[in-house]
C-alpha cells in the first residue's frame, strides 16, 4: 500500500485548508506532492471506484501527530464528499477525546501527556459516498500503568484529577486521599 512519511513541525502551517484539499480533490495518487490529503483521496476514490472498504493507519511515536492527521483526514473525506450536515464530522468524532485522554493519557518520560491507549475510527458512508456517521473504539494499551509507575511517569490522569475534586461533595462518598507526584496519599 501507500506509505506517507509525515512529520509534526509542532507549529501551524498553511497547508491544510479548504484551497489545498480542493486542490487534491480529484487528483491521482503521484499527482501531487505527498500529503495526508493525497493519501485520503486515494482511499475515498478506492472506496467510490470498487465499493470497498478502505483503511488508514496513522501511527508513530508520543507527539508524533497522529491524532492531528487524523483529523486533517477526517476533514478532507467531511469536505470531498459534500456531507454539509457533516461538514464538522472530525469535530463530532473526536468530541469524546477529553475524556479518552483523561482516561488513558498519562506523564512518561518523553511527554506530559502521552497517549497510551490505541483508536480505532470507522467512518460510515452511505451510497452516494456522503457520511451518515462515525463510531470510535479505544484500546487501553497498558494496564499495568494502574498498579505501577516506572520513576519519573505517573498513571493515567484521571486518577490526579479525581484526587484534586477529592473534597468536593459529589465524590466524598468515593474516599479520595490527596496525591503527590508518583504517590497516592
Amino acid at each position: 500500500g501507500i506509505i506517507l512519511v509525515a512529520i509534526n513541525p509542532y507549529k501551524q502551517l498553511p497547508i491544510y485548508g479548504d484551497a489545498i484539499i480542493h486542490a487534491y480533490s480529484g487528483q491521482n495518487m503521484g499527482d501531487m506532492d505527498p500529503h495526508i490529503f493525497a493519501v485520503a483521496e486515494e482511499a475515498y476514490k478506492q472506496m467510490a471506484r470498487n465499493n470497498k472498504n478502505q483503511s488508514i493507519i496513522v501511527s508513530g511515536e508520543s507527539g508524533a501527530g497522529k491524532t492531528v492527521s487524523a483529523r486533517y483526514t477526517m476533514r478532507y473525506f467531511a469536505t470531498v464528499s459534500k456531507s454539509s450536515s457533516n461538514a464538522h464530522v472530525e469535530d463530532k468524532v473526536l468530541a469524546s477525546n477529553p475524556i479518552t485522554e483523561a482516561v488513558g493519557n498519562a506523564k512518561t518520560t518523553r511527554n506530559d501527556n502521552s497517549s497510551r491507549f490505541g483508536k480505532y475510527t470507522e467512518i460510515s458512508f452511505d451510497q452516494s459516498y456522503q457520511i451518515i456517521g462515525a463510531n470510535m473504539r479505544t484500546y487501553l494499551l497498558e494496564k499495568s500503568r494502574v498498579v505501577f509507575q516506572v520513576e519519573n511517569e505517573r498513571n493515567y490522569h484521571i486518577f490526579y484529577q479525581l484526587c484534586a475534586s477529592a473534597m468536593q461533595p459529589e465524590f466524598k462518598h468515593l474516599k479520595l486521599g490527596r496525591y503527590q507526584e508518583n504517590n497516592l496519599l
